[in-house]
C-alpha cells in the first residue's frame, strides 16, 4: 500500500506540472496573438491605410475659415461714390455650446442680450433651443459697432460675432432706380447692383487651420487667396444726376402727376449721364417700400412717342425727294377712311419748319402718304426704335414695333405722328442722341466709355443738320415748346402728347407729356428726354407740362458743364419763317 501511494504522488506532481506548463503556454500564446494583432493594426493604420485616421483626427481639429472679400465700390464718372460697403458685425449663436455651458434661460447677461437685439427673452431661447445640437444660427445681421461691442462685453458662452458688410448709398433716392440695392447677404437685387453682381462681388478665399481643444488656432494648413472684387465706374455724372432728379421731382409734384422720367445722354459717346425717376425710394431704408416703387421706368415703361417722331418724318421726306427744304404744305383738316386728321389749331399753309414748329399732324401725315409704307418703318428703325438698348440693366424693354407687310392709309398717317408703336424713354433718348450727332448711331453705355465709340452713320448728315435747324423753331416764340427756351442758348426740341393705353388696349382719358431735344443747337453735346406721366393739375400738353422741365434741366446741364452760350446776338438775323395763324400755346 505504501509502495502504491509513493507511485501515485509523483504522477500527480507530474500532471500538475504539465497543467501549469500548458496554461503558461496558452497565456503566452494569447499575449503573442494580442501583440501580433496590435502590431498588425498599427501597421495597417500607419503604413497601409493611414488616411482614415488622419481624416478623423483632422475632423476633430481642422477648421475651414472663409476669407471674405468686400463688394466693389460703384462710382460716377469722376470717382464720386454712389455705392460703398460699410463694415458691420453679425451676431450668431452656437446652440450646442450654449447648452453645454448650461443653457440660456436665466441670467442678467442673457436678458441684456435679448434687450440689445430687441427680441423677447423667451423668443431668443426658443430660437436657440430649436436645434440643441446645431452649431450655427444667426441672431442679428448688420449690427452697428456700438451694439456689437456691447454684446461682446457680455462674454456669453456660445454667442459670437463675425465680420460682414452693409451697402450704403450716399446719393440715396437720387440714384436709387439706377444703382438698385443688395440684400443682407450682399447679393445684388435691383439695378446696377444686380446687373453687375459678378463683377462687383469677387470670389471669397479659404483658410484651413488646426485648432486645439480650446478653439485656438495652432497651425495654418493651407489657404486659397480671395479674388478681389472690382470697382465699377459708371458713365453717370453725379452732379447732373442730382440736377435732373431735383427738377423732375419738382415737376411731378407741381403737375400732380403719377410719375416722371428723364434721361440725359452725351451725343458724342452714347454715355448715359443721368437717368432719373420720380417718385423714388430710399435704398438705405427699404422698410415699407412697395415693389412697384422700385421699377426703373426709364427702361421698363413703354408709351406711344407721339409728335417726338415728326423730325424723322421730315428727314425721310427730304431724303426721298418728296419735298424740298422750302416746300409749303396745305394743312387744312381732311379725312382718311372715315377718320378726320386735324391739328390742335387750324392752319392753312405751313413750311416744313412750320410743320415742326406747330406740330402739324396734317402736315406729317401728308408726307407719310406720299412715301412707301416701308419708308418710315426703315427710318425709325435706323434711329433705334424697336431695337434693344442693351445697357445690361435688368428689366430693359425693346418697346413694341410693328411688323406689318400691308398698311392701311390711316395706319400710315397715324404712324407719322407717333401712334402704332411703343418706346421706352431710354429708346427715345437714343433717337435724339443720333439726331444730335447728325445721323451717327452709337450704342448707349451706362459705364464710362474711353475712348469714344466711332459709331455708324445711318442718315445723311446734311439732311439731319437741316432738320435740327428747323427744330430750333419749336422753342422760339410761336412754337409749341417756347417754355423750354434757355436764355443764352439755342436748343432744338420737339414736344409731344399722347393718350395712355388702358389694360384692355383701348385709349383712356389720361395723357403722357414729353419733350425731347438736343443742345446747344449749334453743335449738340447733350440729348435729353423728359416724360411726365398722367399730369392732373389741369394741363397735359407737352409744351405746357414737360417743356419747362426740359428747359430747367438742360439749362442747368449747360451751365454746370461750362458750355459756351451760342444764342443769336441782337444784330444777328433769324431766318426762320414764322407761319401766320393761331399759336399753339404749348398745345403740342
Amino acid at each position: 500500500m505504501k509502495a502504491a501511494a509513493k507511485t501515485q504522488k509523483p504522477k500527480r506532481q507530474e500532471e500538475h506540472a504539465n497543467f501549469i506548463s500548458w496554461r503558461f503556454a496558452l497565456l503566452c500564446g494569447c499575449i503573442l496573438l494580442a501583440l501580433a494583432f496590435l502590431l498588425g493594426r498599427v501597421a495597417w493604420l500607419q503604413v497601409i491605410s493611414p488616411d482614415m485616421l488622419v481624416k478623423e483626427g483632422d475632423m476633430r481639429s481642422l477648421r475651414v475659415q472663409q476669407v471674405s472679400t468686400s463688394r466693389g465700390m460703384i462710382t460716377d464718372r469722376s470717382g464720386r461714390p454712389l455705392a460703398v460697403s460699410v463694415p458691420v458685425k453679425a451676431i450668431w449663436a452656437d446652440p450646442k455650446e450654449v447648452h453645454d455651458a448650461g443653457g440660456n434661460s436665466v441670467g442678467d447677461r442673457w436678458k441684456a442680450l435679448a434687450n440689445a437685439l430687441n427680441i423677447p427673452l423667451d423668443q431668443l431661447s426658443a430660437r436657440i433651443n430649436a436645434n440643441p445640437k446645431g452649431r450655427f444660427i444667426y441672431l442679428a445681421r448688420q449690427v452697428n459697432p456700438d451694439m456689437a461691442d456691447y454684446i461682446k462685453k457680455q462674454k456669453l458662452p456660445g454667442i459670437h460675432l463675425r465680420e460682414e458688410s452693409r451697402r450704403y448709398y450716399p446719393s440715396g433716392e437720387v440714384t436709387a432706380h439706377l444703382i438698385g440695392f443688395t440684400n443682407v447677404d450682399s447679393q445684388g437685387i435691383e439695378g446696377v447692383e444686380k446687373s453687375f453682381d459678378k463683377w462687383l462681388t469677387g470670389q471669397p478665399g479659404e483658410r484651413i487651420v488646426r485648432k486645439d481643444r480650446y478653439g485656438r488656432v495652432i497651425e495654418d494648413i493651407s489657404s486659397t487667396d480671395s479674388q478681389a472684387a472690382h470697382n465699377l465706374a459708371l458713365s453717370i455724372d453725379e452732379r447732373l444726376q442730382a440736377l435732373v432728379y431735383r427738377e423732375l421731382n419738382n415737376a411731378v409734384a407741381f403737375n400732380k402727376a403719377e410719375s416722371g422720367s428723364a434721361v440725359l445722354v452725351d451725343v458724342n459717346t452714347g454715355e448715359v449721364l443721368a437717368m432719373a425717376n420720380s417718385p423714388s425710394y430710399n435704398p438705405n431704408n427699404l422698410s415699407g417700400t412697395p415693389k412697384e416703387a422700385m421699377r426703373n421706368r426709364t427702361i421698363t415703361d413703354v408709351f406711344e412717342p407721339g409728335s417726338t417722331v415728326k423730325p424723322m418724318v421730315v428727314m425721310t421726306a427730304l431724303q426721298r425727294g418728296v419735298v424740298r427744304e422750302n416746300s409749303v404744305l396745305n394743312t387744312i383738316p381732311y379725312r382718311i377712311n372715315g377718320h378726320e386728321i386735324k391739328d390742335v389749331a387750324r392752319y392753312s399753309e405751313l413750311t416744313l419748319t412750320g410743320v415742326l414748329q406747330k406740330s402739324s399732324n396734317v402736315g406729317v401725315s401728308k408726307l407719310a402718304l406720299a412715301m412707301p409704307s416701308s419708308a418710315l418703318v426703315d427710318t425709325y428703325s435706323r434711329f433705334g426704335l424697336g431695337k434693344a438698348t442693351n445697357l445690361g440693366l435688368v428689366g430693359e424693354r425693346s418697346g413694341l414695333y410693328p411688323q406689318k407687310q400691308r398698311w392701311s392709309d390711316i395706319e400710315r398717317a397715324t404712324f407719322s405722328f407717333g401712334y402704332g408703336l411703343m418706346v421706352t424713354p431710354l429708346q427715345l433718348a437714343r433717337v435724339y442722341a443720333t439726331i444730335g450727332s447728325y445721323g451717327i448711331y452709337r450704342p448707349l453705355s451706362i459705364t464710362k466709355v474711353d475712348p469714344p465709340v466711332p459709331g455708324e452713320r445711318v442718315f445723311p448728315e446734311s439732311i439731319v443738320r437741316t432738320v435740327v435747324h428747323m427744330m430750333e423753331s419749336v422753342a422760339l416764340p410761336g412754337g409749341g415748346g417756347v417754355k423750354a427756351a434757355i436764355k443764352g442758348y439755342r436748343i432744338a426740341i420737339k414736344t409731344g402728347t399722347a393718350k395712355k393705353v388702358g389694360p384692355d388696349g383701348r385709349y383712356i382719358n389720361k395723357y403722357i407729356a414729353y419733350t425731347a431735344g438736343v443742345a446747344p443747337a449749334s453743335q449738340p453735346r447733350f440729348a435729353l428726354v423728359v416724360v411726365i406721366n398722367d399730369p392732373q393739375a389741369g394741363k397735359y400738353y407737352g409744351g405746357a407740362v414737360s417743356a419747362p422741365v426740359f428747359g430747367a434741366i438742360m439749362g442747368g446741364v449747360l451751365r454746370t458743364m461750362n458750355i459756351e452760350p451760342d444764342a443769336l446776338t441782337t444784330g444777328d438775323k433769324n431766318e426762320f419763317v414764322i407761319n401766320q395763324g393761331e399759336g399753339t400755346g404749348g398745345r403740342s
